[in-house]
């Protein structure tokens, strides 16, 4: 019997992607307003992106960690606005200056971030026979305020962020800390996510039946990743829920 849904949120419950793409364009007008149409704000704003999802090259990697792990996601962040505009010759940027760039791509992001269409009907019909947790790996510098403007906690039963966690997901604690607040067994339980790394390993190895969002993406048989079930897009959520409540 089916007592409880785990959802990621990013790419599955809420567009991201799409608030991406509209934070990125409003950040490459502004640098290009700032410093220069020569200096390819599109290109700025994409490779930003790219940093903060940890995107990164080797050398990346050694300059950037040891700032996340010592000081803070904010700081490497504006050492990444540092870096690349420094890469564009726009040297000495102060603290100042690089906080106001990631306080505004930040801003635009946040307004443009929301659920899919039809998610939250969706959410209210399934919390009256499921309890619904949501699992989201990423720092609490980025989440938090995307939880908050959603107002998440009021859709759903628990929010676990996985940089509050030890460990984020595909980490098996992540998955039983969710199962211990949802009060029932693997067996019982349905986790909805868009990465196969993340989200499907994670819970295949923790005997959850797992439902991939596809988006697109392909699937990399290499990879020896797979989903029970795979759903091309988060409007395709409903049908296979009630489908699989059913059986």
């Amino acid at each position: 019997m089916l007592k409880a849904l785990f959802l990621d949120l990013d790419e599955t419950l809420c567009d991201t992607l799409g608030a991406n793409e509209r934070a990125k364009q409003l950040m490459a007008k502004d640098i290009e307003a700032q410093y220069g149409e020569n200096l390819n704000g599109q290109a700025f704003a994409e490779q930003y992106v790219a940093g903060i999802y940890r995107e990164w090259n080797d050398y990346q990697r050694e300059r950037y960690m040891p700032i996340i792990e010592q000081q803070s996601e904010e700081v490497f962040r504006l050492e990444l606005i540092r870096d690349l505009l420094a890469d564009r010759a726009v040297m000495n940027i102060s603290d100042e200056q690089a906080k106001a760039l990631q306080d505004k791509f930040d801003s635009d992001r946040l307004k443009a971030f929301d659920f899919y269409p039809g998610i939250l009907t969706f959410l209210a019909e399934a919390r009256k026979l499921f309890t619904l947790v949501v699992i989201t790996n990423g720092p609490e510098f980025s989440q938090l305020p995307k939880v908050a403007r959603v107002n998440l906690a009021k859709h759903v039963d628990h929010i676990i962020i996985g940089g509050q966690e030890p460990e984020q997901k595909p980490a098996r604690s992540i998955f039983t800390k969710a199962l211990k607040l949802a009060n029932c067994q693997a067996h019982e339980v349905i986790h909805v996510g868009d990465s196969l790394a993340a989200d499907i390993t994670g819970a295949n190895n923790s005997g959850i039946t797992s439902v991939w969002i596809q988006h697109q993406q392909p699937l990399d048989a290499e990879l020896g990743i797979n989903p029970h079930h795979t759903l091309l897009h988060p409007s395709e959520i409903p049908a296979l829920i009630h489908q699989l409540h059913q059986n």
